[in-house]
């Protein structure tokens, strides 16, 4: 490793551990916790601050917020990893900080990391020393607290949410990086291709961590030239980060051709075809909630009543996709797209709506009948709801009125899937 890639910090520091921000103004993202006048960074900069639970994805900066306050706390300083710390591990910090509370007047910050991996006694073993403030503790967890987390010690902390570092905000950091000449590679002569660098952010999924660990790769990794420039290639940057480039922009015009070959292909009754331009905009970084909308719609337009399961299916993969996030939200997308694929189809219902519009803004207005206007209020005076036929008292649950002047049909159902049933019950209806 060369000499002078560390010529400010420890040899054994990596990257993202010297660029942790020495203020809160060089935090990237977060804006909705730390931007100014924000709760937690009023409680910050007053230096008031209580136990808290930091959660969100890898990389958005948790640990690294939680050690800005540890050095500026002006308390005995303990972290611990709940991956490797256990009872008696957690027993004796305890009790050197209730001593340092009690007879020398400290207060103890202890940073537990991975907390959801502590389990239900181990939780139970800190809630004492928060009650009492023996310590403040902050814990960090890249899962939902609410279903690791037991909730006597949740109602003691207060819970704050990181979300996924934008690129705009990755490659503020990865400026940072290139520029700092003290802790960053500034010192290095790099020169980063347009297309490295959109690459590296890309594919950091929004974790700063993951960014900083493959640029210092590509650093280390490419040999200067003659005068001395290190050239990070799009090559480079893929085998640092070790994900291909996809050509996939969601600001041009490929976002819009994938989606639609995703949706044209599950219209067409292809799975496969459907699954992998989905894949495709899934590893090139999109939104999955944004493909798990057009997977509703195209259950509700394009499969519609041939398959009423279509839509129930798409709706819990959405919900689903939200709860999860990736990669794991992949899973149910795949799974409602193939059903959406391989559903019978049929357009009557979205036809028959677009329909109805027209009629509605364009055709000749019509009024509620008397006998299907509401007769809660006005039964007596007015005549709402005299003359109406409750269909339930009839065999078949049927019986003929009128329930629009001036009848139009606009629903035509087809003879796919479950509508030849929808059409044939209409059918017989209508002929008694």
């Amino acid at each position: 490793m060369p000499d002078e890639l560390f010529a400010a910090g420890p040899a054994d520091q990596p990257l993202a551990a010297r660029l942790a921000p020495q203020a809160l103004e060089d935090f990237s993202g977060q804006e909705h916790l730390l931007g100014p006048g924000k709760m937690l960074r009023r409680l910050i900069e007053a230096n008031r601050f209580a136990s808290a639970l930091f959660f969100g994805p890898p990389g958005s900066g948790k640990t690294a917020l939680a050690r800005f306050i540890a050095e500026r706390s002006r308390a005995d300083v303990v972290e611990l990893n709940a991956v490797a710390a256990g009872v008696a591990d957690l027993k004796k910090v305890l009790e050197a900080a209730k001593y340092a509370a009690g007879h020398l007047g400290r207060k103890t910050l202890v940073l537990i990391d991975e907390i959801h991996h502590f389990n239900r006694t181990q939780q139970d073993v800190l809630l004492p020393s928060v009650e009492r403030g023996d310590i403040l503790l902050i814990g960090m967890t890249t899962e939902n607290p609410s279903f690791y987390v037991n909730a006597a010690l949740l109602s003691r902390f207060t819970a704050f949410e990181f979300q996924p570092l934008s690129e705009a905000h990755l490659k503020a950091i990865l400026a940072r990086a290139l520029a700092d000449k003290g802790q960053g590679l500034g010192r290095l002569q790099l020169k980063l291709q347009a297309e490295a660098a959109s690459h590296l952010t890309r594919m950091a999924g929004g974790d700063a961590r993951k960014l900083l660990n493959a640029l210092e790769l590509a650093a280390l990794s490419t040999a200067p030239d003659r005068d001395g420039t290190r050239h990070i290639t799009l090559e480079v940057a893929e085998e640092s980060i070790q994900r291909r480039a996809i050509r996939y922009d969601k600001k041009s015009d490929d976002h819009y051709d994938h989606i639609s070959a995703f949706i044209k292909s599950m219209r067409g009754s292809d799975p496969d075809a459907a699954l992998y331009w989905m894949a495709k905009m899934l590893a090139a970084g999109e939104d999955p909630r944004f493909i798990a909308r057009r997977i509703l719609i195209c259950a509700a337009e394009d499969v519609g009543n041939a398959d009423f399961r279509a839509l129930l299916v798409a709706s819990a993969a959405f919900h689903a996709a939200e709860i999860l996030g990736m990669p794991e939200a992949r899973i149910p997308l795949a799974q409602a797209a193939i059903f959406v694929a391989a559903a019978p189809k049929s357009n009557a219902a979205y036809l028959a709506i677009a329909s109805a519009m027209a009629e509605a803004q364009e055709g000749p207005a019509r009024e509620v009948p008397l006998h299907l206007r509401d007769a809660n209020l006005d039964a007596e005076t007015r005549g709402h709801g005299k003359g109406y036929q409750y269909p339930h008292d009839f065999p078949g649950h049927y019986v003929p009125q009128e329930y629009m002047p001036q009848p139009k049909r606009f629903y035509e159902p087809t003879d796919s899937g479950d509508e030849k049933r929808i059409k044939a019950f209409l059918k017989a209806l209508k002929e008694g």
